[in-house]
């Protein structure tokens, strides 16, 4: 199937976003799993076809009303053929190996159609209203699981949530090289699970852990009994599950510290997701002096009133803008240290990775951003978010 050139062209965008089986092969539009009835009364599937007119890569209107179709002879709910519909039922068209059209149909409408989709849709309908009083389960759009190669994008399958809601072009605004996520327990996860759901061309997991059964209460999925007792890391953990989704996830099984701090070098980005304020000092350190933006993201819940309130924060850095930094991130590992009692509870870390995924965002124009904060904490028990550490820049350079 040629994706890039249904994604070109809004017709045959439209038919795919829908639910249609639609590919495109040796010249020809093809729909298949269209439900029609048979001369027994019978529901049955075939191919609608049409010679798809280009100019360039560019759908044009389409310069007959006459479709092909691979099937049976088309017959109303009771069996009697649909001989309006039908122009041809002896023709023999090779549209690909193992595809013969053998009738063509012929309705045309006032000024013919429009564009591919008025054109296959209408032919559609004849056919399936048919097919519905006989089973009004029996429809065309099957939203088929559309794969892609290596080479047509870093998603095993095609990301139609995006084309169905118009905003394709935004989501091309985070196509990066790679970012880092330093630390996968729960808040680190979910950034991840956010993450990998952009067009970012790799992403690098850092974590010396493995994942154990008190991560699973924390993170996001549902692993099994079995799935626990393997004792995998948590980097290949969370590598395996998500490249069912998407290519080009790279486990890194170790902690970042002072011998190897410089694989974060080659990183467009960096979410820093870990406790251990030592380490996590010699980090930003080393992202600041290589001028490396990152996001740093803290929580720090407590038993109130037999109840837990707390706080999450999110600390934005870009390279001219850090100064805040020594008085909003915890360095120490005491028993001051923010995470000193590590109560995490899934809802909150992933509020954590949430807001600090949307300001990632924010920083590369995928979001409006108005406030332009670098600092934002969420208080649980007044449920407010309070912004802070508004610099002048406004955006990271995106050339």
């Amino acid at each position: 199937m040629s994706h890039g050139l249904i994604s070109r062209n809004a017709d045959l965008k439209r038919l795919r976003d829908e639910g249609y089986e639609v590919d495109v092969s040796n010249g020809y539009l093809l729909i298949s799993h269209v439900p029609y009835v048979n001369a027994k009364a019978q529901v049955a599937y075939g191919t609608l076809v049409s010679r798809l007119e280009l100019a360039g890569d560019s759908t044009v209107k389409p310069n007959d009303h006459v479709a092909l179709w691979a099937g049976d002879y088309p017959c109303d709910s009771k069996g009697s053929q649909l001989l309006k519909l039908v122009n041809n039922a002896s023709m023999h068209e090779q549209i690909r190996e193992g595809l013969v059209a053998t009738h063509s149909f012929s309705q045309k409408p006032p000024g013919g159609y429009a564009n591919y989709y008025e054109k296959m849709t209408a032919y559609i309908r004849m056919l399936e209203g048919e097919a519905h009083v006989l089973d009004p389960h029996a429809i065309a759009q099957t939203f088929p699981v559309v794969r892609l190669t290596d080479d047509e994008s870093v998603f095993c399958y095609l990301d139609n949530a995006s084309s169905r809601a118009g905003i394709t072009s935004i989501n091309e605004k985070l196509k990066r090289d790679r970012i880092a996520i330093v630390g996968l327990g729960g808040t680190g996860a979910y950034v991840l699970d956010l993450v990998a759901k952009t067009l970012v061309g790799e992403i690098h997991l850092f974590d010396g852990d493995s994942f154990l059964q008190h991560n699973a209460f924390r993170s996001p999925g549902a692993p099994s009994c079995d799935d626990l007792a393997r004792k995998p890391t948590k980097v290949a953990w969370f590598a395996e599950i998500y490249s069912r989704m998407r290519r080009k996830i790279v486990p890194h099984p170790q902690y970042i510290n002072e011998t190897n701090v410089t694989e974060l070098k080659p990183m467009d980005f960096v979410f820093l997701c870990l406790d251990k304020g030592r380490l996590k000092r010699i980090i930003v350190d080393y992202l600041i002096e290589n001028k490396i933006s990152f996001i740093d993201v803290g929580m720090g819940l407590e038993i109130q009133n037999d109840a837990l309130g707390g706080l999450v924060r999110v600390t934005t850095c870009t390279p001219s803008f850090h100064e805040h930094l020594a008085k909003r991130i915890p360095f120490g590992d005491g028993e001051d240290a923010e995470y000193s009692r590590n109560i995490q509870i899934a809802d909150m870390n992933a509020l954590n990775a949430a807001l600090a995924v949307v300001k990632w965002k924010k920083l590369w124009g995928f979001y409006v951003d108005m406030g332009n904060e670098h600092n934002t904490i969420y208080g649980v028990s007044t449920n407010l978010v309070t912004n802070e550490e508004v610099p002048n820049e406004t955006k990271i350079d995106q050339t």
